[in-house]
């Protein structure tokens, strides 16, 4: 009786451990979310197929923005003026 007891907890115990090694749920599922959020937020989907140049700033006049908006955070910071007041409130 002893015997037969181990012998069922030790199948018992092997087709826990075996069903725990299958794939999940989530791991099905894994990335799904991520990609159709990806897909949801594409506008055309045939864009890519489209080599016709877009048109728009020129390269020139593009490069002169670019330069000029990088120079501004070249600049540093002003320096903080603090002022003290020494005069007193009293009458």
């Amino acid at each position: 009786m002893k015997k037969a007891f181990c012998i069922l907890l030790s199948l018992v115990g092997a087709v826990l451990f075996i069903s725990g090694c299958g794939p999940t749920r989530l791991e099905m599922d894994y990335g799904t979310s991520h990609r159709l959020q990806v897909f949801n937020q594409t506008l055309d989907p045939a864009a890519e197929k489209n080599l016709t140049p877009v048109y728009g700033m020129d390269g020139p006049a593009a490069d002169k923005a670019l330069q000029k908006y990088r120079k501004e955070f070249e600049k540093p910071a002003p320096a903080p003026k603090y002022t003290i007041n020494l005069e007193s409130g009293g009458k």
